[in-house]
Order: structure tokens, then sequence, then C-alpha cells
């Protein structure tokens, strides 16, 4: 029986292997291959790292976790958990494969649902992206746009004024923002576009103008999107864990969930501190505390 097994394979679960490999622990780690970040050309933000492509990231962490005998890597997905009626848990992989561990850490992450657009994905993740700290030096002072169907949007304007105050906001149809946060945008220069994007536009991901439904067109070159985050698996839910008012999962200061043996780290956990940096920290909290819980429980 594993000590641990852990869904997901970004930097929250690569992390906690880490902590927990080093801590004599016999884990499992667990890869579906399907991180949010994948469309990603680069990460930043993350010290020692900062623009490395996330599949390198991971190709690196996952041969410094070969030194660590305890510590297995797998690359299959996992389609359910639940837990036993002595409280330990049992994992079933695709294929029908079923494997025990005493505790779980849910690194499983976020997906995003962008707005329907057509020509979006194709830019995403290229010219336009989800988070100005991750982002914004490269698209630093270029004419900028921030697409968004949310609320969020004129938090998301205003911050990525700072990196650029060329910068237009587009709502795709959707009244989310109310005229005084209109009039306030549009005193620092901010131009608010709220009509149907019919098409975003350009060559090789490589944004060049937004084609409004009405036949207008706004040239931009790079900018920011609003999506929707969502929970990448049902994990949570079907181990009973609680969430809080932004969705994420309830958990303490080491990780620790509603759920009895259930620990959850990375985005899952975060929702509004998505960067590479937070998702490594809370995978190695997360560990620590599986490693506290399993050694006073053994004690």
């Amino acid at each position: 029986m594993l000590d641990c097994a852990i869904i997901g394979g970004g930097p929250a679960g690569l992390s906690a292997a880490l902590v927990l490999g080093r801590s004599r622990r016999n884990v499992a780690l667990f890869d579906d291959d399907q991180a949010r970040n994948k469309v990603t050309q680069e990460s930043h933000g993350f010290l020692t790292r900062d623009g490395i492509k996330p599949s390198e990231l991971r190709e690196i962490a996952r041969d410094e976790l070969k030194k660590y005998p305890s510590v297995v890597v797998r690359d299959i997905a996992i389609v359910q958990a639940r837990r036993l009626a002595d409280g330990t848990f049992v994992l079933v992989a695709k294929g029908n494969e079923q494997i025990r561990a005493r505790t779980i850490i849910l690194a499983t992450g976020l997906k995003e649902i962008l707005p329907d657009i057509s020509g979006l994905k194709e830019h995403y993740g290229k010219s336009l992206f989800s988070c100005p700290y991750c982002d914004g030096w490269e698209i630093r002072d270029r004419p900028l746009v921030v697409i968004s169907e949310h609320p969020h949007a004129y938090h998301l304007a205003v911050i990525a004024s700072h990196w650029s105050m060329d910068l237009a906001v587009c709502t795709n149809g959707a009244n989310v923002l109310p005229p005084e946060q209109i009039g306030k945008l549009a005193s620092r220069g901010i131009r608010v576009y709220g009509q149907r994007i019919a098409l975003v536009k350009g060559s090789e991901g490589r944004l060049q103008n937004i084609a409004f439904a009405d036949g207008t067109e706004l040239e931009r070159t790079a900018g920011f999107v609003g999506s929707q985050l969502v929970h990448a698996t049902p994990f949570a839910e079907m181990l009973g864990c609680a969430m809080n008012e932004k969705g994420g999962i309830v958990v303490d200061d080491v990780g620790r969930t509603t759920a009895e043996g259930v620990f959850a780290a990375g985005d899952n956990a975060t929702v509004t501190q998505t960067q590479i940096v937070f998702a490594a920290a809370g995978g190695s909290l997360a560990a620590m505390g599986v490693n506290a819980a399993l050694t006073f429980a053994d004690f």
C-alpha cells in the first residue's frame, strides 16, 4: 500500500513527490498529461527557471525524482477515488487498475473555459495570455487588448494597464462593466468595446486585430483573456472535500482538506493564485502535512 497517492503531475504534484521522497515515503504520482499550461511557450516568475518551457520544467523535476527509489511516476489517468471503511483509499486508474493508499494529495489543477470566439484559441498562449504577472513583461508597451465577458474585466484591465497604457477592453457583447468603471477606464485613455467579436485575426498565433460583428476592426498585437476556471477533475467532490467561496478546495496551512486523509495543493486550492511558484510551494506544504500525519499516526 502506498503512503501517499499524488494525483496530478504539475508543479504542485512534483514538488509534493520530491518532499515525500526525501521523507522516505512510498509514493506514486499519477499524471494524465493534461496540464493547463501545455499551450504556454514560456513560464515566468519561478526563481532560477524564468522563461523555461513548462514541458522542460516537468522533465527536470521528473529527473530529480529518479534518485528517490520510493517515488514512482506513472503516466496514467486516475478515473475514480474513494475512501474505504478502514479509512484508507482506493484509486481506480484507466483500464480498471486499482491502487491502495493511506493518504491522497489532490494536485489536479484547474482547466480554462475560454470565451467562445472564433480564432481565440489559435492565439492563446502565443500572443493572448491569462496573467499579466506571467506574460506582461514580454508584451509591455504594445497595443494590448483585454477580452473578458466577466465582471473581473475591470480588475484585469486596471492591472494590465501597468504594462501598457495603449489598452482596449472588449466584452464581446456582455454587459459586465457599469458606467462608473467605463468612465474611470476612459479617463485613463482605455477604450471599452461592447460589441460582439466575430473573429480574432492574426498569423501563426500572433495577434493582428479584433474583427467585430458590426464590421469594424481594432488593431492589437497582444493581450489578455479573462477565462472561467473550473476544477479539472471531480475527485474533491468524490472524496467529500469542502469548497470555499472562490470555488477552491478548503485547506489548512499544511494542505489538509476537510476530508480525513486528503490533502490538496496548487491551483485547485488557491484558484486565484495560479502561478507555478504558488503551486510548487503548496505541493511542498501538503507533502509535509502528509508526512507529519502519517508519522504521528504510526508513533
